[in-house]
């Protein structure tokens, strides 16, 4: 089933993370970090399906090698926490074929981000032919024309004029110096620093603190990165995905789309998971026919409708009368009720097949989800010793610092892909973050107490029919000296009422329409169980024979006239 997923990362070397380590990862290569001298070799992981670098027109050709596009990221940042990289994972349609999947992955990332002036680096990966995702790695920086990175931010000095304070950069306070601005700087009053221009310390004797003038916090960010880095360009890029996604899906001739909005945007009141009580919506979102409240009601319903047919079935027996009339509509109220049954019984077995369906699938992503957990535990738990020890070693231990800093880099990123494909996992099944494996166990044994009831229903079903179609056949006997033409005729006359009166019936218990295929199989079966294709070809024989004799006889007294009258 096809999901929305676009989860947004930021690749920062705060936290201890490179771009050339997450290049290296995506793309199951190795490649050389000239930062800090690290080799990040990920050749033996497995799951790569494709992989390509996208450059927009002004940047330098050569950035098409992953490892020079990374490492002059990598050179411009000097800061220790910078941020080097914007990073997507995103899950691709499974309803698409892979050559679908690469050029819906393709025609995204030219038109969002390579036409906007970033360079793209993406992979796909799908280590069990399940779950497939790419994985979109983007640079920060803006590029000029020439294909030089340009500023991210510039410092803001914070300058006074007359009482007024504005905000200039150098080339700009170059123009504003000669207006009558001035910077501010800290100068000692008292104990104390006061910021003023050097104008009014002057006049006031005052000595200066230190020689950095007064700025803003953050500085002026470049106009494109700025957009980049807010909330509406990310609500752009999912509403993006969505949109192209639901094409490619469209084009496919597949009926499926996604939607990036919540379900409060989209005016769903109810809760996406299955955990809060509103457990019949979102089970049939996942392919489930019968959740908990559906099956009791369905169970409550069913049992009352069995004991009803008995009743009714008995009396019918016991009042039958050996007319043409009520033997007739005796035969039509067992037949819709054996339709009633057939089309229960394959409702039942409708509802067993998505449920073994869901639980084919469910079960082993519970134990990957277990797996997934484990090793993100045993990771983080070895990737926390290794930086303590890397905290401790003296700094002249130079070969076991860099052996602890590729290890440190190789955990980060497998930490990073493991919590991204758990992510996955979870928004697959509409599970909150913090749901965990017990709601994977609930909902399974939920999905096989469901099972198990549906069985016992089917079994029940199975035995009255064997009864009805019994009754039929002793009821059919009764009208064994009953000229058959006449009482096909009757029959025929009454069937459209008892069908819908079978399928008013079935509408009442189910609590909706009956479906329109099954209830047509449902009539097939019938139809096949009670033998009415053999006895409609001899009663239109029957017929025809009569017809042929009544002609005949017609001929015949016709002639006796003529020879008569003559």
């Amino acid at each position: 089933m096809a999901i929305y997923h676009l989860e947004a990362k930021v690749v920062s070397r705060g936290v201890g993370r490179s771009a050339v380590a997450a290049s290296a990862y995506l793309s199951c290569s190795r490649l050389y970090n000239d930062y800090d001298g690290i080799q990040h070799d990920y050749t033996k992981k497995q799951g790569l399906v494709w992989q390509e670098v996208f450059l927009p027109a002004m940047a330098p050709p050569e950035w098409k090698d992953r490892e020079q596009l990374w490492n002059a990221v990598e050179e411009v940042e000097t800061a220790k926490d910078s941020r080097l990289a914007r990073e997507f994972v995103v899950a691709l349609p499974i309803e698409l074929s892979r050559t679908e999947q690469i050029e819906l992955l393709q025609e995204f990332i030219q038109g969002q981000f390579v036409a906007d002036g970033m360079c793209a680096d993406a992979a796909i990966h799908d280590t069990d032919g399940h779950n497939p995702h790419a994985h979109i790695l983007l640079t920060v920086r803006p590029l000029d024309e020439r294909g030089k990175w340009q500023y991210k931010t510039k410092k803001e000095y914070l300058c006074m004029k007359n009482g007024e304070e504005r905000g200039f950069t150098a080339a700009e306070f170059r123009t504003a110096q000669n207006e009558g601005w001035e910077k501010q700087y800290p100068y000692k009053v008292s104990k104390k620093k006061v910021y003023m221009t050097p104008s009014t310390a002057e006049a006031q004797g005052f000595v200066r603190a230190d020689k950095h003038p007064k700025s803003t916090r953050y500085g002026r960010q470049n106009p494109i990165s700025e957009r980049w880095n807010s909330e509406e360009q990310l609500a752009a890029w999912r509403a993006a995905w969505a949109n192209v996604s639901n094409r490619y899906l469209e084009r496919a001739g597949r009926e499926e789309r996604i939607d990036h909005r919540s379900n409060a945007a989209r005016g769903l009141d109810e809760i996406p998971t299955i955990h809060e009580g509103v457990a019949a919506q979102a089970l049939e979102r996942k392919g489930i026919i019968a959740d908990r409240c559906e099956l009791n009601r369905q169970i409550k319903a069913d049992n009352a409708l069995l004991r009803e047919l008995k009743a009714e079935i008995k009396k019918l027996v016991a009042l039958v009368a050996r007319t043409v009339p009520t033997i007739a509509e005796g035969l039509e109220k067992i037949r819709s009720r054996v339709l009633s049954f057939c089309y229960q019984i394959s409702h039942i077995r409708s509802g067993k097949a998505h449920i073994q369906k869901s639980l084919a699938v469910w079960k082993p992503e519970l134990e990957r989800y277990t797996s997934l957990v484990q090793q993100i535990k045993e990771k983080s738990k070895e990737r926390k010793a290794l930086v303590a020890e890397k905290k401790e070693l003296p700094i002249y231990h130079v070969k076991r610092h860099k052996a602890l800093a590729v290890r440190i880099a190789e955990l980060t990123e497998d930490l990073e892909e493991l919590r991204s494909e758990k992510a996955l996992l979870l928004q697959r099944f509409e599970y909150a973050e913090d749901a965990g494996a017990e709601a994977f166990r609930k909902d399974i044994a939920t999905m096989e107490a469901g099972l198990k009831k549906l069985e016992a229903q089917e079994q029940k079903y199975s035995a009255e029919l064997d009864k009805a179609l019994t009754e039929y056949t002793e009821l059919k006997a009764q009208a064994a000296d009953i000229d058959p033409v006449e009482l096909y005729e009757a029959r025929q006359v009454i069937r459209p009422a008892q069908e819908k009166a079978a399928e008013q019936e079935l509408e009442d218990t189910l609590q909706k329409k009956p479906s329109f295929s099954l209830l047509l199989s449902a009539k097939q079966e019938a139809s096949h169980l009670l033998g009415e294709d053999a006895e409609e070809r001899q009663t239109r024989q029957m017929i025809m024979r009569r017809r042929s004799t009544e002609q005949l006889k017609r001929s015949h007294l016709k002639t006796d006239r003529c020879k008569i009258e003559r």
